[in-house]
């Protein structure tokens, strides 16, 4: 269990009027009830504790269905006798039971909602038994637009995987379908033809061959995993393995790939254990030792589900190929593998509460890929690697979303949200204190949900810096802030605009051929300077422009 630290989720930060300013860019959609229902805690929902799942599945390749049970365990927060539980169209939930008992329930929409007939004493540990099936949708385009992906391998085997990161894990099975409340622990058994194999999340704990012909594959997660981590890949693998000597000892590390892969797949995922020993440097030790990692060939690009993370990037450097920041540092190692295995710390470790903080995910993971080349390249390498990600910026939305309708930001969330901790990092200006930092955050909130303002908060804590005005900047708007400057009367004049209200960001300037730090605001400060060559450049460290207002 993850618990919600209170009941309203802030939208817009600590005591700015940006909005006043014009600068809040506000979404247009039109939220309806059924994103509420998805997106908030209701009434049905925050009375029960989750405590565990078994999802019991059958996989049908020919069919193109899914059907099984999901035993649900719970505690009683508060007596209430109503539980909301997520599955959506066209899957359909077919009985639930308590205690051998049938019960009834109505359907809203994506959401059902059962009428439980027993008391639900507080403190008390309960369960009910969903049973389920249907054709689930369809991914269109994976991981993005997701669901079920049914494929075939080059040899005409099946070839399938689930993907549904904001979508919902409620698209293919029934749970209690909002990240605030994480499962402390689960089976998946998962049912599939006897000439394949799926790999699910956790440790294979059994295999078993059914009188059908078909066998059954028990896996158990023993750490608490977000929905959407939860996943099904079915095909024709292999396996190999090996074990990392890792900060909390040897961590087991296991690949399935397609037989015909096995090769190409020794030699690529070798960036595997390079990504394991950068990122239990800066981050603290892989957060899921006792469930393992995993790298899953998939059939679509890669995503993040935990300690099973799904491989498509073709066995190649780049992200399929390309480096998506122009410099040459990003063909350097495999894209998917270091980026969805940055999400093990932040996104399976670290999980926001509500996806209108996805930026808590993605902008730290996108960041990571940055360390991966310091660990291996330098400081310099992973500069240039950032600052040529830029190019991927659209400021076109603010990257905090809206909150309790299950609304994600902008996927600016990437490039901009690691540009900005990468300027924080200059400002902080202690590298020890920057590691500590991003180490401190993934013991502090150690398999936790979050609030994005809970890691601004530790964040400005621990450097002892307030950054509440550049999360407002970089977060909540879409301006991107305007060192404006001027020379006269042997004066040098600076200010920000395009800006929140009392934007205060420090920032590093080549002033007439020195470096130094300036302080602006949004009001003009003023400095003398006698040099006649009358030239300041902006640090390119920082994600900003500048003007030259000319006498």
């Amino acid at each position: 269990m993850k618990k919600y630290f209170g009941g309203v989720f802030i939208a817009f930060l600590i005591g700015f009027n940006a909005n006043a300013q014009g600068l809040l860019n506000k979404s247009e959609t039109v939220f309806t009830h059924q994103d509420t229902l998805r997106g908030s805690i209701t009434k049905e929902r925050a009375w029960w504790d989750l405590k565990s799942y078994h999802l019991d599945v059958k996989v049908d390749p020919k069919e193109k269905t899914i059907k099984g049970s999901n035993t649900v365990r719970y505690t009683v927060l508060t007596a209430y006798n109503k539980m909301q539980i997520d599955l959506q169209e066209p899957m359909q939930i077919y009985k639930v039971t308590q205690d051998g008992k049938e019960l009834k329930f109505e359907r809203d929409g994506n959401a059902f909602i059962i009428q439980l007939t027993a008391a639900q004493k507080v403190g008390e540990t309960k369960e009910i038994v969903i049973s389920f099936g249907g054709k689930p949708k369809e991914a269109v385009n994976p991981p993005w637009d997701g669901g079920i992906t049914w494929k075939k391998d080059k040899n005409g085997k099946d070839f399938i995987a689930s993907s549904c990161q904001g979508l919902g894990a409620s698209v293919w099975w029934p749970n209690k379908d909002h990240m605030y409340d994480e499962v402390e622990n689960m089976l998946i058994s998962v049912n599939v033809p006897g000439h394949l194999t799926d790999v699910s999340n956790g440790r294979l704990q059994s295999v078993k061959k059914e009188k059908d012909g078909t066998k059954t594959f028990n896996w158990y997660v023993s750490n608490p995993i977000n929905n959407y981590g939860v996943n099904i890949n079915v095909g024709d693998y292999v396996n190999f393995s090996e074990k990392f000597k890792g900060e909390k000892g040897d961590l087991d590390c296991n690949y399935y790939v397609l037989s015909y892969n096995l090769a190409v797949a020794k030699e690529q995922f070798k960036d595997a254990p390079k990504m394991l020993k950068a990122f239990e440097n800066w981050f603290g030790p892989y957060p899921f030792y006792e469930d393992s990692y995993k790298l899953v060939e998939a059939p679509y690009l890669g995503m993040e589900h935990q300690s099973s993370v799904t491989y498509g990037n073709g066995y190649k450097n780049g992200y399929l190929g390309r480096d998506l920041s122009g410099t040459g540092w990003g063909l350097k190692f495999d894209f998917i593998i270091i980026h969805e295995s940055g999400h093990e710390w932040f996104a399976n470790n670290i999980t926001y509460k509500d996806i209108a903080d996805m930026w808590v995910h993605e902008s730290f993971t996108n960041y990571s890929e940055s360390l991966f080349l310091e660990y291996y390249y330098g400081k310099d390498a992973a500069a240039e690697y950032i600052i040529g990600c830029r190019k991927g910026i659209k400021n076109d939305k603010p990257i905090i979303g809206n909150y309790d309708v299950n609304n994600e930001g902008s996927g600016d969330m990437y490039p901009k949200g690691a540009s900005m901790l990468h300027m924080m990092r200059q400002i902080i200006n202690d590298d020890v204190k920057w590691k500590s930092i991003l180490r401190g955050l993934n013991s502090t909130f150690y398999h936790q949900t979050v609030t994005g303002k809970q890691i601004q908060d530790y964040i400005n804590t621990q450097s002892g810096i307030n950054f509440n005005r550049v999360y407002a900047q970089y977060l909540t708007t879409t301006q991107i802030p305007v060192f404006e400057y001027m020379f006269k009367d042997g004066s040098f004049g600076y200010h920000w605009t395009n800006c929140v209200a009392k934007f205060d960001m420090p920032v590093k300037v080549n002033l007439n051929g020195q470096d130094t730090w300036l302080k602006p605001t949004t009001e003009w400060k003023s400095e003398k300077t006698n040099n006649e060559d009358r030239k300041v450049i902006v640090d390119k460290d920082f994600y900003v422009t500048t003007s030259n207002i000319v006498e």
